[in-house]
Order: structure tokens, then C-alpha cells, then sequence
């Protein structure tokens, strides 16, 4: 008896057992995909992680329906990386598998129907929609269940297959497509025949008649001397301004032969320089630091102000990574810093650089992964949004975590819920790799294990060039409306910087970390608020849709003219988003052009080129953004910063808000005055005083780190306490009540460690689940893995209560 254990795709915790032959157990390999059934007849693309001879005592083992590669997809180190992730985020294997694979390997069972050719059905029998079934599958031989779906033109279409089935008209099977397929590109040559010297004269005289397809020809001619490369069919149409149809013509004619090359869908191509990076001193003396600290341990942090040339650091070390032949991944944040560090990485590297995010389709992602396995040419070095991280690496030698602070790196949903920095630093330990975390604004637990002397520490002070640090002006609005010096939203102190800035000719970047026009329409008679139907949240308005949205499950009404509560028609807006100040912006600077850069205008797979493209190329004078723009974009003509309101960060309700804050305001400061001339960033707010706005102003980032680190250790957050937040959630009010306190008190009786809870987070009902919150603080000297263990054993008796099965459960660990 020969088995293998193997992982599926769904949210399960538990590995399977599944039997073959001795053939496969020999041909298989960790790694290996195989298509097996699972249920009554689904069928899963499962990934082997281990074959043995133990018989499941528990179940049959079922036989495995086919193999799908010929050498694993997966190496050991990843699978060994996945389980340590589901280990310590306390999520299910299937989630990470599902997770990190591209969905084009993921290969899921599409159902076929087909009718039974020897029943004979009387119509008169059948209702209209299995009719109209039935007489579709006379005219096909099967049909697919969307297609069926689309016929009958509704959603629910189950039930009239299953009677269809009672009456054995119909058969399903279960088929499987492979989801990726290569990019193939028709190209043209010449019929051999044609090909000698008096061939051409032989094809003037066929074509004689037949001036489109002599133009062609004569196109075809002219490129192939220009070029000296194969022409593809769509490159031949352009130049001759020709159709594809007197292409085709040709090739009828036998004139032309066509042929299909397969190409990779992301390819490269551009100048390269030989020119040599050049660093500064200072930079220099950080390149020598960062080596030294390596020789010691394993992790180094490279905090440095912004704009003081981090990036050039870091192409230097990839440099010295690649001769030795190992691979270097290198994580961003946000897909908006990947296509600006991108075309800077190729300018150095050329075809060596590989990309991997959520933007990419299926297909390139697929491409992606097959380079970075084969450790190909052109995935030596791998850049990437945190997906990146489950890549199947080769040989990895170094990992960057640039502008590791940012909370992007945490996924929140759906599970795995992992910390791309944390889970970059174990797989860079299996792989016996380095890693390098970079920031102007440390986040505090990294700060803190470098002050502790787990990882290296080197600091860059000064900017690129000896550029100065911005000047920064706060704006006290409290003063300002009094004195009723506020257009709009803007102060006049920030509208005379803008206009100067202008006139100048250079480029402004106003931050407010909202979208949307206003968040609260309200009424002036009754004092009534438009809510979400589904959540516990008030409607934002949307002025270019005129319409009200929910920002967390996507209802949305149109604009109303009367109160709903009452009819009056005195309505009113309250707060402000990014919407608001572009169209303030229109009316103060009517001839300025303005862009806006927030989760509306940066859909689709171009969407952030298209803007950061345009504002580099100077065509957009002010851009107007949320918090996409705090990251590490450089603009080399932007000379001010405008904070429309820095006090909504400062008030969140979060351990983290002081910390964040400064992060973002220094962040989005580091913008202004990147090349010669010093910028000026303006802060409105309405409490200047405030210690974290007097830091942002001052620089003093070992400020806000000792304070902060203060109150964490009274308060008992990290770095001193790990966290663990579980989420409960539930329609029914009361028995998700009834459920959390059943769950907290026997989690605060088995654990001898702070549990908080239950309680309703500010946002207490999404989507129509209600929310609780639990919250377990884990001392540094208790045992991690050991508490998550009882954490899961009473999670699991949780479920075992019958009543309150239907809550679900989300544990989160690290959650900050």
C-alpha cells in the first residue's frame, strides 16, 4: 500500500491522505501537483507534501485521479515555510497554499452536462426552463453550468438541473481545465519558392493586379532590410497601414506562410547603462556598515532620513548578491512604489528583474513562478507586494524590505493573515539568506530589536546631495477660523505657498487620507444621517457619481434631495475627502491642472502608471492624494507638501495612532525638496502642541520612539506583550453576546495573561454580521507556542458547542 499526504486548496487545517500505485509513488514527488476527488465529485488540484506507507485509520483512503506535473512546483524550503506560516498565524495549510499559489496552477473542476442520448422525454412533461435545457443539449453535444446559467438568463439554476437529473435526462461530469496558457504571436515569412533572386520579380508579376497585397509585400521587404529580425503579422499591418485581411489573403495565396512563436507576456525592453553607481560618502560608509553587520547576524536595519539615497544602497548590494549567482527579493509596500522602482531596478539590471503583484493576470503571474523556479535569467532579482513572498525560490540570497514600517505588509483578510516583514525573516532563515529592512520611520517593535542587538543597525542622517531636511509650517485652524482667514479648507498661509510655488513652475502634493467628497450628509432640520443598510457606518458622498457609497461592503444610494427622516430639503455636508479639495483646488487655482490619486482613479491594471507617469512628466501641477502617496514615490520638481488635517490620524482609536501618525506625517513631508532647492511642508491642524506634531517638525524620530515605548510597557502592548485578536462574528445580536462571553471567560480562566474583551469594536456591525472582539496579551516570558496551542484547543471546544457552531471565528495574530 503506497500513500501520499497532500494539501487542498480550502480552508481546512488538516493534510490528506489519498493511495496510488507503486509507479506513481515512485514518479511522485514533494511538490507535485495531482488532481484528486474531494466530496461526492469535486475535484481539487492538490499539492504532494509527503508520501509514506501508513495506512489512514480514520477514513478509506481514496485513489488519486491524476498527476499533473513532471517535476514539483514547489521546493521543500517553500512547503516547510507555508507550514510554519499556518503554524504561527494559526490559520489552516489550505489557506496559505491557496494563498500563494497564482490561480492559474489552482486548477478547479468546471461541471459539463450532457444529455443521456437513449431517453426519449415526452415535452409536454417538462416545465419551460428544463425545456429549453433539454433543446439545447439536442444541438450540443454538453454544455457548461454558466453556460446553462446564461441561456436560462438567472443565477440559480440548480434546482432545475436536479430535477432534470431525478428524471435521468441528463448526465454531469466533472472535467478539469488547466488554467494557464502560453502567449503565442503570429508571425510572417516568405514562401520558399519566392525566396531567390528572381523571386521577386515572379511576385510583382501574380500580384500585378492587386495593389493592396503588393503594398504589403513591399512593406514586408522594407523590414526585413531595416530589421534583420522575424516580423510579426500585427508589426507588418502597421507599417503598411494595410488590414490583417489582405494579410491573410497572402498566406491563402500561399504567397506568405504563417507561423506561432510562444513569448513571455512580460518582457523588457529598454536601455540598460554600463555606467557605474556611484555612491556618496556618507552612503558609502552605510554600504561598508550594512556588509560588516552581516558577518554577525542576519538581519540588519538601514534607518535613514528620507530621500538619502536608500535605493542606491540597495541596487549596490544586489550587485554583489548576483555575482555569487544567488536570488534577492526585494518586498514594496504598495503596487503604486513597484512600477516607479521598477523602471529604476531595469535601468541597472536590464532583463534580470522579475515582477510579482496582484495587478499582474494570471497568465504572467503563472510565467513568474516558473522563472523564479528554474532560477532563471530573468527572475534573478523578484519585486513584489507581500505576495511575493511565496515564490518558489531556488537559491535566495538576500531579502529587502523596503519601508518596513508599513502596515500594508499585514494581511488582513482573507487568511493567511501574515506579517510579510516577520515571515520574510524566517524564510530568509531557512534559506540561509540575509535581509535588509529599510525606513526613514522605523516601526517601533524593529527599532526595538535593534537596540536590543538582535539585528544590525546603520544610520544615514543626511539626505542625497546634502540636501536640507523641509522646512515645516504648522497652521493653527482653531486661530485661522477664528480670525476668518479659511477658504474652504484651505488656510491662507497654504494658499500663498501654493500660488508661489506655481508660479515658480513647480509641482505640490496636498495629502488628506480620505476619498470620497464628505463622509456625513446630514440633515439641518432633524439632525438625521444617511447609514448603510448593512453596515454600522454612515454613507460617504461621492460628488462626480452623485451618489452616497459605504466604504466597507460597497452599498450605494443616489444622491437625496429631502431628509428620508422628515423631507426637509435643508441637507448638508460635514468633513472632507479628496474629492472636496481637487474641486476647491478648481475654483482657487483655475489654472492649475490638479489629479487626484486614491482608491477611485487608480482601478484597473495601469492605473497607477498612468498617474504617477503623468505628474513625473510635469502635466499635472497639484496632486491631491490618501495615503498612497506617503510611500516612497520620488518626484525630483515637488517643492511643498500640503497636510490638509493631521489631527483624524492622531485621534484613532488604535495603540498605534501616535506612531502611525508620525510615520505618515514624516513620510508624506519626506516628499517636498528632493533635489537642490529645500522644500516647505505646511501641517493644518487644530492642536499644534501636540507632542507627535512637535516631533514630525523637529525630525525627532528617538523622541517619539522613547515616549511611545513608554506607555507601551504601562500598558502592556509590543514589544513587550504579543497580541492575539480573535473576531467573532454573527447575524443574530444576542447569541453572538451570548457566544463571545462563553469564549472569553474560558479563555481568562485557562490562560494566567491579560484577556480583553468582549467588546464592540467602533465599527460594530459589517455587512450585516454583528462584532466582538476578544483580546489575549501573551507576556514576553511565557511560552508563544504553547499558549497558541490552549489558544486553539478552547477555540476548537468552541466549535464544538452546538449552539454556537454558525459564529465565526477569526484569530489574528500580530494584528497590529
Amino acid at each position: 500500500m503506497f500513500f501520499i499526504e497532500v494539501v487542498l486548496p480550502l480552508s481546512l487545517a488538516k493534510t490528506f491522505t489519498y493511495r496510488v500505485s507503486e509507479a506513481e509513488f515512485h514518479f511522485i514527488k514533494k511538490g507535485m501537483r495531482v488532481a484528486v476527488p474531494f466530496g461526492k465529485n469535486k475535484i481539487y488540484t492538490a499539492l504532494v507534501i509527503e508520501l509514506h506507507q501508513n495506512e489512514p485509520g480514520l477514513y478509506e483512503a481514496r485513489e488519486i485521479h491524476q498527476i499533473l506535473d513532471e517535476k514539483p512546483i514547489a521546493t521543500e524550503v517553500q512547503i516547510k515555510h507555508w507550514l510554519w506560516v499556518a503554524n504561527y498565524y494559526m490559520c489552516a495549510i489550505g489557506d496559505v497554499y491557496r494563498g500563494a499559489f497564482p490561480t492559474g496552477l489552482l486548477l478547479e473542476s468546471e461541471t459539463i452536462v450532457s444529455h443521456k442520448p437513449e431517453v426519449v422525454v415526452n415535452d409536454s412533461e417538462l416545465s419551460d426552463d428544463e425545456f429549453l435545457i433539454y433543446e439545447a443539449l439536442q444541438h450540443q453535444s454538453s454544455l457548461k453550468v454558466q453556460e446553462i446559467a446564461s441561456i436560462l438568463n438567472k443565477k440559480n439554476i440548480l434546482p432545475t438541473l436536479q430535477k432534470l437529473l431525478a428524471r435521468d435526462v441528463i448526465v454531469l461530469d466533472e472535467e478539469i481545465k488547466e488554467g494557464y496558457k502560453p502567449k503565442l504571436v503570429r508571425y510572417v515569412k516568405l514562401h520558399a519558392q519566392y525566396e531567390s533572386d528572381n523571386g521577386l520579380g515572379e511576385l510583382l508579376e501574380v500580384l500585378k493586379n492587386a495593389n493592396k497585397q503588393k503594398e504589403l509585400v513591399l512593406a514586408y521587404f522594407q523590414t526585413m532590410a531595416s530589421e534583420k529580425k522575424p516580423i510579426t503579422v500585427k508589426k507588418l499591418v502597421e507599417v503598411s497601414g494595410s488590414t490583417s485581411a489582405a494579410v491573410k489573403a497572402l498566406i491563402d495565396k500561399e504567397i506568405f506562410e504563417e507561423y506561432l512563436l510562444q513569448q513571455d507576456r512580460v518582457s523588457f525592453t529598454g536601455q540598460t547603462t554600463d555606467d557605474q553607481l556611484l555612491l556618496s560618502e556618507a552612503q558609502t560608509r552605510a554600504f561598508t556598515a550594512i556588509k560588516e553587520s552581516f558577518t554577525e547576524k542576519e538581519v540588519c536595519l538601514l534607518h535613514g532620513v528620507t530621500s538619502s539615497g536608500k535605493t542606491e544602497i540597495y541596487i549596490k548590494l544586489i550587485e554583489e548578491y548576483l555575482k555569487t549567482g544567488r536570488q534577492v527579493l526585494y518586498l514594496l509596500p504598495e503596487i503604486a512604489l513597484t512600477t516607479q522602482l521598477v523602471s529604476r531596478l531595469r535601468f541597472y539590471f536590464g532583463d534580470k528583474v522579475a515582477v510579482f503583484h496582484s495587478k499582474y493576470s494570471n497568465n504572467e503571474r503563472v510565467e513568474v513562478w516558473k522563472q523564479t523556479l528554474e532560477n532563471s535569467e530573468k527572475a534573478q532579482i523578484v519585486i513584489g507586494a507581500r505576495s511575493a513572498l511565496f515564490l518558489p525560490f531556488d537559491n535566495l540570497g538576500l531579502l529587502i524590505v523596503d519601508e518596513e514600517h508599513e502596515q500594508t505588509f499585514k494581511q488582513t483578510d482573507p487568511a493567511p493573515r501574515y506579517h510579510a516583514r516577520d515571515a520574510a525573516i524566517v524564510l530568509a532563515n531557512f534559506h540561509k539568506a540575509k535581509v535588509l529592512l529599510g525606513s526613514a520611520t522605523p516601526s517601533i517593535e524593529t527599532y526595538f530589536n535593534a537596540q536590543a542587538d538582535k539585528y544590525g543597525l546603520v544610520s544615514l542622517t543626511e539626505r542625497y546631495n546634502n540636501v536640507r531636511m523641509p522646512e515645516i509650517l504648522l497652521v493653527d485652524l482653531k486661530d485661522k477660523h477664528f480670525r476668518k482667514r479659511m477658504t474652504g479648507h484651505f488656510s491662507d498661509l497654504l494658499i500663498e505657498e501654493i500660488g508661489e510655488a506655481l508660479s515658480l513652475g513647480e509641482q505640490i502634493i496636498l495629502f488628506q487620507n480620505r476619498r470620497g467628497y464628505s463622509p456625513i450628509i446630514e440633515c439641518m432640520t432633524c439632525g438625521h444621517v444617511p447609514h448603510c443598510q448593512q453596515c454600522d457606518v454612515s454613507l460617504t458622498f461621492h460628488k462626480h457619481k452623485n451618489q452616497l457609497r459605504c466604504h466597507y461592503c460597497g452599498y450605494s444610494i443616489a444622491k437625496p434631495t429631502h431628509c428620508h427622516s422628515c423631507s426637509s430639503i435643508d441637507l448638508t455636508t460635514k468633513g472632507f475627502g479628496t474629492e472636496q479639495i481637487e474641486q476647491e483646488l478648481v475654483t482657487l487655482f483655475p489654472k492649475a491642472k490638479t489629479g487626484r490619486m486614491d482608491q477611485d482613479t487608480t482601478r484597473g491594471k495601469f492605473g497607477f502608471e498612468k498617474i504617477i507617469d503623468s505628474f513625473k512628466n510635469r502635466e499635472i501641477d497639484i496632486l491631491v492624494g490618501t495615503q498612497m502617496l506617503a510611500k516612497g514615490l520620488d518626484f525630483d520638481n515637488v517643492s511643498l507638501v500640503g497636510i490638509m488635517n493631521a489631527d483624524n490620524m492622531l485621534h484613532h482609536p488604535d495603540f498605534r495612532a501616535f506612531e502611525r501618525s508620525y510615520q505618515m506625517m514624516t513620510q508624506v513631508a519626506g516628499r517636498a525638496g528632493r533635489s537642490e532647492k529645500q522644500g516647505k511642508v505646511v501641517i493644518q491642524t487644530y492642536n499644534p502642541n501636540h507632542n507627535t506634531i512637535q516631533q514630525v517638525t523637529n525630525h525627532n524620530y528617538i523622541g517619539m520612539y522613547k515616549e511611545q515605548l513608554y506607555d507601551r510597557q504601562i500598558y502592556r502592548y509590543p514589544p513587550y506583550f504579543r497580541i492575539i485578536k480573535l473576531t467573532l462574528k454573527h447575524r443574530d445580536f444576542d447569541k453572538l453576546k451570548e457566544g463571545s462571553m462563553w469564549l472569553y471567560q474560558v479563555l481568562s480562566q485557562n490562560l494566567n495573561m491579560p484577556v480583553l474583551g468582549p467588546e464592540e469594536p467602533a465599527i460594530s456591525r459589517i455587512r450585516n454580521e454583528y462584532i466582538r472582539t476578544i483580546l489575549i496579551k501573551i507576556p514576553q516570558n511565557q511560552h508563544l507556542v504553547n499558549t497558541k496551542k490552549t489558544i486553539q484547543k478552547m477555540l476548537n471546544s468552541f466549535e464544538a458547542v452546538a449552539q454556537y457552531r454558525a459564529i465565526k471565528v477569526i484569530a489574528n495574530v500580530d494584528f497590529y
